[in-house]
């Protein structure tokens, strides 16, 4: 019986667990057959709509918030771009890999190769924007000149698309300086701001290898989330196909986002999703619960102990005379604690006995006497203090030829009187 229990408790679990590795593995194999020429391609395995006036600000390296994915799944982002040297190359491996990313273009560089941005939405990739200029110092800036920095970047990539619809609202603060008063310009907006859940540090003058050992050791460490890398490096483009083909063999998933629309609504997902670590039975919330009003709002009065409750027999009742003698007994038994020593506080003084005098003490108690030995050495000491030796005469001859030393001698060196030694 007790094992049928066991297993009617655990089917749910073992069917969770099994329908969980069927969807992965159709997604896997869904994932290669999309990618024709390449079988063992890492590929995407769904893709994420969100909704960004639902949820304006994501990624755990700043916020509460992030992408709402499950154990193992990753987003790969790219900034700074296009910079047509290194940015092509990253959409070839990406291509070969059938992976689908989202970049974050700075205006000016989108200025300067519009066919690169446009590459980005042929290859069906997300673009968002990374303002005009790429300031390093959005949160010292006044929200003037932030606001423009925001609105001449979207402006810049608009106008290399040639069009408003493919342009996602995403949005990535350079350098990842925020200030609440971009926020709440963005979320008036109804412009999602991506932050990241784990970089590369690929922007560091490091190499190649320290790049791929980051990605993954930062990935490893959260599980999954939003991997934040730049296009324009080298360094990056030499460590991608590594990082692409290490997530394949430890068995993560790509996840394309992309940003609702009134033909293609957002995911249906929880609150405790977008949370990283959401509060569970293995994780403890971060504030204890209120205790609800209601719970007391019926309380009643608790009995009083009877002197049955202190019997020590079974389920008998005791007089008061036995519960003396059991008393009695147990102090024999356990000594009592011995009484402090210090005086118990008296009575308070009554009215007309605060005018008590005390008696003065007589003044032969500060009165000592003195023995003769000590009266004798108390008048001998004078007169032993009060000789004084007095110089010879070639002691004061001495003297005076010490004080009229020649100026040119050494400064301290003081010559002494032979008849001195």
């Amino acid at each position: 019986m007790v094992v049928n229990a066991l297993v009617e408790v655990r089917a749910p679990q073992w069917a969770a667990l099994v329908l969980g590795l069927l969807a992965f593995i159709t997604a896997q194999t869904a994932s290669a057959a999309d990618c024709p020429g390449h079988p063992n391609a890492l590929g995407t395995s769904r893709t994420l709509v969100v909704d960004p006036r639902q949820h304006p600000r994501i990624g755990t390296m700043q916020y509460a918030e992030t992408l709402p994915l499950s154990d193992h799944e990753v987003v790969l982002t790219f900034d700074d771009g296009p910079l047509p040297h290194n940015s092509n190359q990253v959409l070839d491996i990406l291509a070969s890999q059938c992976v689908k990313a989202t970049f974050f273009i700075i205006g000016r560089m989108a200025q300067a190769a519009p066919e690169g941005v446009r590459k980005l939405r042929d290859a069906g990739h997300s673009i968002g924007t990374h303002t005009q200029n790429h300031p390093s110092s959005m949160n010292r800036m006044s929200i003037e000149r932030a606001r423009k920095e925001i609105d001449d970047g979207i402006a810049s990539v608009k106008t290399a698309l040639g069009d408003d619809t493919t342009l996602a609202p995403f949005f990535r603060i350079p350098g990842l300086s925020r200030t609440d008063a971009i926020e709440d310009y963005l979320a008036s907006q109804g412009i999602q701001i991506w932050s990241a859940d784990f970089p590369a540090d690929d922007w560091h003058h490091i190499s190649t290898s320290r790049v791929y050992d980051i990605a993954m050791k930062r990935l490893e460490a959260k599980g999954r989330g939003i991997l934040l890398l730049h296009d324009i490096q080298a360094r990056t483009v030499a460590a991608l196909p590594r990082i692409l083909r290490e997530l394949k063999a430890r068995g993560y998933r790509i996840v394309h986002v992309v940003p609702a629309t009134p033909e293609q609504p957002a995911t249906p997902t929880e609150p405790q999703q977008w949370q990283l670590h959401p509060p569970s039975e293995t994780v403890a919330i971060s504030h204890w619960p209120k205790i609800p009003n209601f719970v007391f709002a019926n309380a009643e009065m608790l009995p009083g102990p009877a002197l049955s409750d202190l019997d020590w027999r079974d389920g008998q009742s005791m007089t008061l005379a036995e519960a003396s003698n059991h008393a009695s007994r147990l102090a024999r038994r356990v000594p009592l604690p011995r009484e402090a020593p210090w005086p118990r506080q008296s009575s308070p003084l009554a009215p007309g006995s605060a005018t008590i005098v005390l008696p003065v003490p007589a003044q032969s108690l500060f009165e000592i006497q003195e023995t003769p030995r000590a009266a004798t050495q108390g008048l001998a000491a004078p007169s032993h203090h009060a000789e004084q030796p007095v110089p010879t005469e070639r002691e004061t001859d001495c003297l005076a030829k010490l004080i009229s030393v020649d100026a040119s001698d050494s400064p301290g060196t003081i010559p002494v009187p032979i008849g001195a030694r």
